[in-house]
């Protein structure tokens, strides 16, 4: 049984998503303490909150010293592929995703690590979606890693926690949709709030699936 609270990293913070589960975990009882890693400051206080900002996620070496003693990883960042190659959407998808997953796995083999894919990832890696390829490649490949546990995300349409600052505008606009889109398909569509208790819980109590789609992330968040 675990008695210590849990310590997490958290990739992603200024975007929208790495900002709600961010938000979740400083709310958290169960939530000890917090390092956000972000190429450029926050401007976020709080006392469980640590910042690390690094610009190159492609070499962490100056830094791992500051990564060790973690038992969780929550990994938002990421970007969209429209307008992107291959091989660019490749590099910072995948490339860069792995390179901070092992440089963590290596650090604190007991961590839970939990990536936030998307509805529709390819596990096959072979279909015609380019970045569901991408995106199914990465889930593979993390869990070859020696973590404790790693869990794929995989959301669809999620409804933004009100009063964060990096909603994105089509969330703001097509937001109304959300009650009848959970009617109608409740797999499709979570809550940013859903999508961080969901994550926190992995840790508390784990999950019997993976990849971790629509309605185990809202099933997750009730446990």
């Amino acid at each position: 049984m675990k008695t210590n609270g849990i310590r997490a990293i958290i990739t992603g913070t200024t975007g929208m998503v790495g900002e709600g589960v961010l938000h979740e975990c400083l709310q958290h009882p169960d939530v000890e303490a917090v390092l956000i890693l972000n190429r450029k400051p926050s401007g976020l206080s709080h006392p469980k909150l640590k910042e690390i900002i690094h610009t190159d996620f492609y070499d962490l070496s100056s830094i791992e010293n500051q990564l060790v003693g973690y038992d969780a990883c929550f990994f938002c960042l990421g970007v969209s592929s429209v307008g992107m190659s291959e091989p660019d959407y490749f590099k910072v998808t995948y490339t860069l995703t792995l390179n901070v997953a092992t440089t963590l796995s290596n650090l604190n083999p007991a961590m839970t690590f939990c990536y936030i894919s998307g509805a529709g990832t390819d596990s096959s890696e072979k279909g015609r979606s380019m970045w569901a390829r991408v995106k199914g490649k990465t889930e593979n490949d993390l869990l070859k890693l020696p973590f404790k546990q790693v869990f794929n995300f995989r959301p669809g349409f999620i409804k933004p926690t009100e009063g964060l600052k990096n909603t994105l505008k089509m969330y703001r606009y097509v937001g109304w949709l959300f009650p009848l889109g959970r009617a109608l398909y409740p797999g499709g569509f979570c809550t940013l709030k859903e999508l961080g208790l969901a994550m926190i819980n992995t840790v508390r109590k784990g999950y019997e699936k993976n990849p971790v789609e629509g309605k185990d992330i809202i099933e997750l968040a009730k446990r």
